[in-house]
């Protein structure tokens, strides 16, 4: 019976899912809520930005076809990455997104150039896990006031936080296996 619950938290961990994983772990999901800085509100407003805004990439014929572009959103501030074979669509991704309610801000940090293979998507998947985890584990680090993005190699920091708290998840992500440069995207609080 432990077995299941431990897989079940697990799959519900690394799929996202904080409504799972409050009612089935209890002090664990405490502490990782607990350690964000946003409200309870501000991080559903973040999952449903983000979720309109991928669906308003995806409705656009064009971009759905023939550019990759994916959204991560925090605390309102929307960060775009990807590719897109022209200006004009980088640009019109971003013009999307501003449509949507709740965006306080967006970085474009979309290039222009063919989509990356999915051999580059799977060692981005692969450096932010690392990241994330290296954060973790860093004892002096609030590791949950902070979302990784990875793009071709190129690490994306956004979060609400101290600047000291800042450099430090800075200094980890640079010291990273495989992130050819750090991009860091945070409020100070």
């Amino acid at each position: 019976m432990k077995k299941i619950i431990f897989s079940l938290l697990v799959a519900m961990l690394l799929s996202g899912c904080v409504a799972g994983v409050l009612v089935a772990g209890g002090a664990t999901a405490g502490g990782t809520i607990a350690s964000d800085s946003r409200s309870v509100k501000t991080m559903a407003y973040d999952k449903q930005i983000a979720y309109r805004v991928q669906q308003q990439i995806y409705a656009d014929p064009d971009l759905a076809n023939q550019a990759h572009i994916s959204a991560a959103v925090f605390n309102g501030v929307v960060l775009l990455v990807g590719q897109a074979p022209a200006a004009d669509m980088r640009d019109k991704a971003a013009q999307l997104a501003q449509q949507v309610p709740h965006v306080r801000r967006i970085f474009n940090e979309i290039t222009i150039g063919a989509p990356t293979s999915p051999l580059v998507r799977s060692k981005d998947t692969a450096i932010t896990a690392n990241v994330k985890a290296r954060m973790l584990a860093t004892t002096n680090l609030k590791s949950g006031e902070f979302k990784v993005v990875t793009e071709d190699g190129t690490v994306f920091i956004l979060g609400l936080t101290s600047q000291n708290q800042a450099e430090i998840a800075t200094t980890v992500a640079r010291n990273s296996t495989g992130v050819k440069r750090v991009v860091k995207l945070i409020e100070y609080n």
